[in-house]
């Protein structure tokens, strides 16, 4: 039996966000339900942030709303900012929030308004609320390998920041390449330090693709023993704070890697790849995966 891999496409929320043009909640609706259809085991379909912050965010009650079990059976992920965003989030009936973390101050006071200390105690604060009711909590480690303010960020802070919220009970700490800033032997390097410690069952990373090593980074992850992935259908996302950042590395790669190095995903290519025109054609922005011109052209022939 081949080695499972676990894929979260964040693409419904850290790339809608970052697109010029807004989503209705029936587009966002509809891209949620093509990137499930595919079997991506885990979507993260939007935010409790101020719409006003991020319109494109607005109505994410709504969306989760409409994907109640059993007619949608995916898990589904909202992101939350601070105390406000997880009580919307929790009387929306979301099962599994994302708290941001940061391995910076620079980038803490910059996307959050708070220090980097001030933000743990909100998450530590939110977790203690999550476990009485019942809701798993993500922390995802903004900048965890360099930060657009502060420069390159230390590896024994991302290692003191894991090991201080695992010890806290949160379900699963995730390391974030923000800017898309990381090369492949730092990921390996701090990957293979936190698995040796930690396991892996509980790590996962989130690399963007700004620098042409999203996919590279994915794979030096690997390496370490990582086998939980963020990334976005067709590369939806950027970042406000790096000029010129791409989106997340793509769903199309990493599922079209893994499967081709021999982990089982459960995601099926062709109905991914219908997916990835979906996202392209809803936006007018997705670039596509870097593979996607080549893939569909390689399923059509293993079609006939």
């Amino acid at each position: 039996m081949s080695e499972s891999v676990f894929i979260t496409d964040v693409g419904p929320r850290d790339g809608l966000q970052n697109q010029p043009k807004v989503l209705s909640i029936d587009e966002r609706l509809q891209l949620v339900r093509a990137i499930a259809a595919a079997g991506v085991p885990q979507i993260e379909v939007g935010s409790f942030v101020s719409p006003k912050a991020v319109p494109a965010m607005a109505g994410t009650d709504q969306v989760l709303a409409a994907l109640e079990a059993p007619e949608f059976a995916t898990p589904t992920i909202a992101l939350i900012p601070n105390m406000k965003g997880y009580e919307l989030a929790r009387a929306a009936g979301a099962k599994t929030v994302t708290m941001v973390l940061y391995a910076s101050d620079g980038m803490a006071q910059k996307n959050a308004a708070m220090s980097m200390l001030e933000t743990e105690a909100v998450t530590l604060d939110i977790l203690k609320l999550a476990k009485q009711d019942g809701i798993e909590v993500i922390a995802t480690i903004a900048v965890s390998f360099e930060c657009p303010f502060d420069g390159p960020t230390d590896p024994a802070l991302v290692q003191t920041i894991v090991a201080k919220f695992l010890d806290a009970g949160a379900d699963q700490l995730v390391l974030a390449d923000s800017i898309g800033a990381a090369h492949p032997q730092q990921v390996r390097e701090l990957t293979a330090a936190l698995v040796a410690t930690h396991g892996s069952a509980q790590l996962g990373c989130h690399f963007h693709d700004t620098r042409a090593m999203g996919l590279a980074n994915v794979y030096a992850a690997v390496e370490s023993g990582i086998r939980r992935f963020d990334s976005s259908i067709a590369g939806l996302g950027g970042c406000p704070f790096a000029p010129g950042a791409s989106g997340n590395v793509a769903t199309d790669d990493i599922a079209m890697m893994l499967q081709q190095m021999g982990f089982d995903t459960g995601i099926d290519l062709d109905t991914l790849m219908e997916a990835s025109d979906l996202a392209e054609t809803l936006t007018g922005t997705a670039p596509g995966g870097r593979s996607k011109a080549w893939l569909k052209g390689y399923l059509a022939k293993q079609e006939r």
